[in-house]
């Protein structure tokens, strides 16, 4: 397995839907979590994209010289960018990082948003669009002169001058739940991403584009993108879950539906179909719990349990194909903490987050008792 983290750009907290517990979320503190992130052992961190959150290129950028080991897991939009510009800005983000980027691609699933930035294609015809940009934005990674014509873009001696670290591009992730999205990612991405469905419905999606993919003569690994409440028992971390949507109340979740409902997102409308029980139904698999999605866009559906339950609904998507989970957890720095120390010993990850987590339990942990170190005593 590899894990990543998140940096929440969009806003943090204790509770969701509501400013209680609220936090500042501002350079400092984003600087925070991807340094924790970094030092606990976490492969990456995504940045998340729209016009609730930073820049999640500039933040990147920023954050390079803050960390030692961390990738970016940064956005690209079709639509918003023109493929050349995007090339250029992958290129360069991965030199300066020595390798350290990976490029999540974003076809956008609000209307309205996507409205507000200019964009007024519908759904299927934004896969047209990322197709032909993914075409071209490879092409020039590769080192290719590049001449395309298609129905959305078109480019006429398009040149890259400065390669990337990585070869041939760096790793593109991407999701889609849709048939349309689905054509897109088996046929560019490295690895495919859903967000988190009860394994069922991930193996259903898993094996639709394998398929795929293997029509267009490619292979494709998988992820998904969960939060997780773990907590040393279950009650606990079923206590944290209730706690988290304490303040929400009829009208909030009814606000945060209607904005729901007028996305054209497959995905998007498939979380949503999760918690349509009501709140009083919301473990919708053994240990997923479909809160988080009440009033959150994207991700809205959490592991929760303790650390062996955790880790073996883990082992379950894992069986299925699933080899990087993209994590998160409200406040997102102590959370990180949480996981990765609850967590990480029963996960077999990947050698280089294993060798950052054993370069850093290395060191004293706990406090000293009575000025000595005996952790052959010192129960915790």
């Amino acid at each position: 397995m590899e894990v990543l983290w998140f940096i929440p750009s969009h806003g943090d907290g204790r509770y969701l839907g509501t400013t209680k517990g609220g936090r500042t979320a501002d350079y400092s503190y984003f600087r925070q979590v991807a340094q924790a992130a970094d030092r606990l052992g976490y492969t990456g961190v995504l940045i998340p994209t729209g016009r609730s959150c930073e820049d999640p290129w500039m933040l990147a950028a920023s954050l390079i010289p803050e960390t030692e080991r961390l990738k970016f897991l940064v956005a690209v939009r079709p639509g918003l960018m023109v493929p050349s510009v995007a090339a250029r800005m992958a290129a360069t983000l991965d030199r300066i990082s020595n390798g350290r980027l990976l490029i999540n691609v974003v076809a956008g699933g609000d209307p309205v948003e996507l409205a507000g930035d200019g964009v007024f294609l519908k759904h299927d015809e934004r896969y047209e669009a990322t197709d032909e940009f993914l075409t071209i934005w490879r092409s020039l990674l590769e080192g290719k002169d590049v001449d395309f014509k298609g129905k959305h873009l078109q480019i006429e001696g398009g040149q890259l001058l400065f390669p990337p670290v990585q070869q041939p591009h760096p790793p593109i992730y991407f999701g889609g739940s849709s048939p349309a999205g689905q054509a897109v990612a088996a046929k560019h991405t490295d690895v495919y991403l859903t967000w988190g469905e009860p394994p069922a419905q991930v193996e259903q999606k898993i094996k639709e584009v394998r398929r795929l993919a293997e029509l267009e003569g490619r292979t494709v690994r998988f992820g998904i993108r969960l939060h997780v409440i773990v907590r040393e028992t279950e009650h606990e971390a079923w206590e944290a879950a209730d706690r988290l949507i304490q303040h929400l109340d009829k009208d909030t979740i009814e606000a945060a539906q209607r904005t729901f409902a007028r996305m054209d997102s497959v995905g998007q409308k498939r979380m949503v179909q999760l918690h349509g029980s009501g709140r009083e139904a919301l473990e919708i698999s053994p240990n997923l719990w479909a809160g988080i999605g009440l009033v959150r866009g994207g991700a809205g559906t959490a592991l929760v349990g303790d650390p062996h339950q955790v880790a073996q609904r883990m082992k379950e998507y894992a069986d299925l194909g699933i080899e990087t989970f993209v994590l998160s957890g409200y406040p997102h720095l102590e959370e990180a903490y949480q996981v990765a120390d609850l967590l990480f010993p029963l996960l077999p990850l990947k050698a280089d987050s294993q060798s950052n987590q054993q370069r850093t339990r290395g060191q004293l942990q706990g406090e000293i008792v009575a000025n000595s170190y005996f952790p052959e005593k010192v129960k915790p």
